[in-house]
């Protein structure tokens, strides 16, 4: 539970920061999210904003610049517009959360972003995950919230002993959420390596949603017998998908060789292990695995590059990341007096009472 609330409260005073920049990408294939090519700003979504994107969808798709069929999957049903700026704003949010103490800390500002998505690095796979397992878990909560007219609760419960269970509640479309996240991001294609690299790596964020789908339950009867319950699926915490996918990122393989499509680049690649997939005439050079894939080494993101400002002047914590984060220049320390609620205590009735204390703390940064 304080793992949630920290979550909550970092969110919270990042939101206002937080923006999304998207620079051009090629276009044989259907981007969407962290992934897209339209400036958002990332901000939580108020309920002026939900009532404008209701009553003018249409527009709200446009400004996505979709494609031509994912615009049309927008318009149809006037709820998609929000649940997809809200799973954009999810998806940039939980990124940012899970790489804060690394040295690509999830940056998506304007010329990063876009050469990062020009290659194949597995920073890029985690993008592409992160992307499709927002949008999926946007999408099957806003059924189960009413929020769109196409779906509602899930309706294909498969639990045991369904003679004494009794489905109940509202639980979340997975189902009706899958449909549309395929169908919105497209097949794969059959010519082009990094495309299906994309493609498997847009179904693996998928999976791991589906993975932590949890059934709850509430019994009823005399009691508490629980002779009859009420039993309905709900997704995991969007912050638990992140931990697993921060989790594949860090095990992504390294597969096939390609000559990047955007620039031109030859890289030579190793094929992936026989013991992934199989190799031959004909054969999809990727292995069956449920991991993150990737094509090209990632950089060290160490210096200031075309895809990432470095890390110069980051802030680091002394006993946990300053050596790694600051890749061996050393880090500054600065000493600074902050002042904090303490010694809080609850009043009757009804508010929390708190002193003001005064301490003094370092802060590290790495040095240029």
């Amino acid at each position: 539970m304080l793992a949630g609330q920290v979550v909550v409260g970092w969110l919270s005073s990042s939101s206002f920061a937080l923006m999304v920049l998207f620079g051009s990408l090629r276009p044989s294939a259907a981007y969407f999210g962290l992934t897209g090519s339209e400036p958002l700003t990332i901000l939580p979504l108020t309920t002026e904003m939900e009532e404008a994107a209701t009553k003018a969808h249409y527009k709200v798709c446009d400004r996505l610049k979709l494609e031509k069929k994912q615009r049309r999957m927008c318009r149809r049903d006037p709820g998609v517009a929000e649940t997809l700026m809200e799973a954009i704003s999810m998806s940039a949010l939980e990124c940012q959360y899970q790489f804060r103490f690394e040295r690509w800390n999830c940056t998506l500002e304007g010329r990063y972003r876009a050469s990062l998505l020009k290659r194949g690095f597995k920073e890029t796979a985690f993008l592409y995950a992160i992307s499709s397992a927002g949008l999926t878990h946007a999408l099957a909560k806003a059924c189960s919230a009413g929020r769109l007219e196409r779906c509602t609760c899930d309706e294909a419960p498969d639990l045991e002993n369904r003679e004494a269970w009794q489905w109940g509640g509202c639980g979340d479309n997975l189902k009706y959420s899958n449909k549309f996240v395929k169908e919105f991001l497209g097949k794969k294609s059959s010519k082009d390596l990094r495309a299906r690299v994309d493609f498997h790596n847009n179904l693996v964020g998928m999976k791991v949603i589906k993975a932590g789908v949890e059934t709850t339950c509430k019994c009823h009867g005399v009691s508490g017998s629980c002779t009859v319950r009420t039993c309905w699926r709900q997704l995991s915490p969007f912050h638990e998908v992140g931990k697993q996918l921060k989790q594949k990122y860090e095990s992504s393989l390294k597969v096939g060789s390609t000559t990047n499509e955007a620039t031109g680049e030859a890289g030579d690649i190793p094929p992936p292990r026989r013991a992934l997939g199989s190799s031959g005439p004909g054969t999809d050079p990727l292995p069956r695995t449920p991991d993150l894939v990737h094509l090209d080494d990632s950089p060290s993101f160490c210096l200031a590059s075309r895809f990432s400002p470095g890390t110069a002047g980051r802030k680091c914590y002394k006993d946990k990341n300053c050596e790694s984060m600051c890749c061996g220049r050393g880090h500054n320390t600065q000493s600074r007096v902050v002042t904090r609620p303490c010694q809080c205590q609850v009043r009757w009735c009804c508010y929390v009472e708190c002193k003001q204390c005064t301490q003094r703390e370092e802060v590290y940064t790495c040095k240029d």
